[in-house]
């Protein structure tokens, strides 16, 4: 049986989808890196239940730490706060909401790329060819 959690695409297990890890190993409001080839991913487990997964670089740092920011909500939007200067992005399409008057790095985009996420069988399965 395959579950589909919170996605930005929502669907089964896909093709492209990569296997990231049983869902038993991530710890609510926490998240955790996942190496895919050489993209950085974030992803968190909210407390509801509903999963999500974006680049873990940071593009105001150009650091690799979004998966260690502090998840929250901006209204009914669940959110994700960068460690390093705060900004806020949604976690469900990636758009920075508060940029702390602060610009990207050169050649990053403010905003974050989501990726599809599904559950089968337990294990998460992130599909990078699905990011937006």
């Amino acid at each position: 049986m395959t579950d589909t959690v919170h996605t930005v695409t929502a669907g089964a297990v896909t093709d492209t989808a990569v296997r990231v890890c049983d869902l038993t190993q991530l710890t609510p409001d926490l998240g955790v890196a996942a190496l895919i080839g050489d993209t950085q991913v974030a992803l968190f487990l909210l407390a509801d239940g509903a999963l999500y997964a974006v680049q873990n670089l940071d593009p105001f740092s150009h650091a690799s730490v979004i998966s260690r920011g502090i998840t929250g909500s901006k209204g009914d939007i669940p959110t994700i706060a960068s460690p390093i200067y705060k900004q806020v992005f949604s976690l469900i399409t990636g758009e920075c909401l508060v940029t702390m008057d602060k610009a990207p790095k050169p050649g990053n985009e403010p905003n974050l790329v989501t990726y599809p996420v599904a559950v089968d069988n337990g294990q998460v399965y992130i599909d990078l060819a699905g990011g937006l």
